[in-house]
């Protein structure tokens, strides 16, 4: 097999433009839709900076922020200054809701609180907009549907990795039938030593507050793999373990900032180095308690580490998946296997790329807002035919918001609701749910030591075909 020949960058791009658009620039606010009243609840890093301060910086022409909400009155002051906002705050959602009648309200706050802001949302009659994971059981999960279906509203869901041009090109590929009919894939996820220990210093170490990480985690890859696939899960079998972290270690502090073994611990991290996680959290820890350098070895820790998972679709495709904790790098490989043929793809992994970064630098990158950053540099995918040679599809690579899909779903939902979606990249609450639906069960295949039916946690009927659920809004 040869490096024989090459789909080209140019004609790549041009067609990931007409599927995911881009900033209306020079387009007047009211031919697009009347400017809209938003209120935030959960003023933490995402919902201050991603929903918060982005919505501020580009779409202050069609919305404005009318109302702040957060248990903690520290970081409802810190989120004004941040976001650039002058707006009353509320300790107290019911009050907001009462006071204030926004037409849009957007849900940052913790996995496991999620439904009762969802629902409060849908009973006011408002447009409600949830970060992912939609809910972190089964239970919460039947109360959004149900509070959803008597609102006669439709729930947007910020699944944000399916809006990246590489995971578009893939969907175009596979829905193209390229390598015949889908049969089964792989997909592995690496969180590295930087970005996978914060999970566990943070409340998502805690079962109870996030689901675990196959629900807060992975609900971004079970999402893009059901969109792939095309089809809705059926059953789950899981295997995972509490390996590296918790209580795995022979010593513990309270916390990076108090800890006497700060010189052996190779996970030390001093949060005071910055200014934005100083006056957003350790500030306001006297208001609620929550610390967010907590020690990764603290016995509260009760999730896994270590996730493998076999998920079987209604159409046939079994998904063998993994999750990884504590690898020396970050990014995920995949491969799709067709009646004709295979797809392979990755991102970030060091030996295929002669770029140098940090993995601390790396997930920053990856985070950041800023623009949109596409380099001369590429993410590649191989697309392979049975008995012929192979071809490199070349995606410009954009290293910004989660692959560029960042600015690409706030785009769609805030300035361009009525643009094509051929490939249904806008979510909403079935695939939302059919997402955590996934890691719940594994989470239960675990705990039961059995496998899991989608079927037996709601009321949705996995169907072969994904239905055309979401209709998109108007608001």
């Amino acid at each position: 097999m040869k490096r024989r020949s090459f789909l080209k960058s140019s004609s790549l791009a041009a067609g990931a433009a007409t599927v995911i658009p881009q900033t209306m620039k020079g387009v007047p606010a009211k031919s697009v839709f009347a400017k809209k009243r938003v209120a935030l609840v959960g003023t933490g890093v995402r919902g201050t900076s991603f929903w918060g301060k982005n919505l501020v910086e580009r779409y202050s022409d069609v919305l404005e922020f009318v109302a702040l909400s957060d248990i903690n009155p520290g970081r409802l002051e810190y989120a004004l200054e941040y976001m650039g906002v002058d707006c009353p705050v509320y300790t107290d959602f019911d009050q907001m809701m009462e006071e204030i009648k926004p037409d849009v309200v957007i849900v940052t706050t913790m996995d496991s609180t999620h439904h009762e802001f969802i629902i409060k949302g849908l009973e006011a009659g408002v447009q409600v907009i949830t970060e992912k994971p939609l809910t972190t059981d089964e239970v919460k999960c039947q109360a959004i549907l149900d509070a959803e279906r008597a609102s006669g509203k439709q729930i947007i869901v910020g699944f944000n990795y399916r809006w990246s041009p590489h995971i578009t090109k893939i969907k175009e590929i596979l829905t193209k039938e390229t390598i015949g009919k889908l049969t089964s894939v792989d997909f592995h996820w690496y969180l590295n030593t930087y970005h996978g220990a914060s999970y566990f210093r943070r409340w998502h170490g805690e079962m109870d507050k996030g689901g675990s990480l196959w629900v807060h985690k992975s609900t971004h890859h079970f999402d893009l793999l059901n969109w792939w696939i095309d089809s809705d899960p059926v059953e789950v079998s899981a295997y995972g373990s509490l390996d590296h972290y918790g209580t795995n270690n022979e010593f513990r502090g309270a916390n990076c900032r108090t800890c006497a073994y700060t010189d052996e611990c190779k996970f030390y991290w001093d949060i005071t180095r910055s200014e934005r996680n100083t006056k957003l959290y350790t500030d306001n820890e006297k208001y609620d308690g929550y610390i967010r350098d907590n020690c990764l070895w603290r016995e509260e820790i009760d999730i896994y580490d270590k996730m493998s998972a076999q998920v079987k679709y209604a159409n046939g495709v079994v998904l063998n998946y993994s999750l990884t904790t504590y690898s020396p790098y970050e990014g995920w490989r995949t491969a799709l296997n067709g009646m004709d043929g295979r797809i392979e793809s990755w991102q970030d992994i060091p030996w295929r790329q002669k770029e140098k970064m940090s993995q601390a630098a790396l997930h920053a990158a990856e985070m950041s807002q800023d623009d949109e950053g596409e380099t001369e540099e590429f993410d590649e995918i191989i697309v392979m035919k049975n008995w012929e040679d192979y071809d490199f599809v070349k995606v410009p690579k954009s290293r910004g918001g989660h692959g560029g899909g960042d600015i690409r779903l706030q785009d769609k939902i805030f300035r361009n609701q009525d643009a094509p979606d051929p490939y249904k990249h806008a979510a909403g609450s079935r695939d939302g749910a059919m997402s955590i639906l996934i890691g719940i069960a594994a989470r239960k295949s675990i705990q039961e030591k059995k496998p899991i039916k989608i079927a037996d946690l709601t009321d949705i009927e996995p169907l072969a075909k994904r239905p055309d659920y979401f209709k998109g809004v108007n608001f």
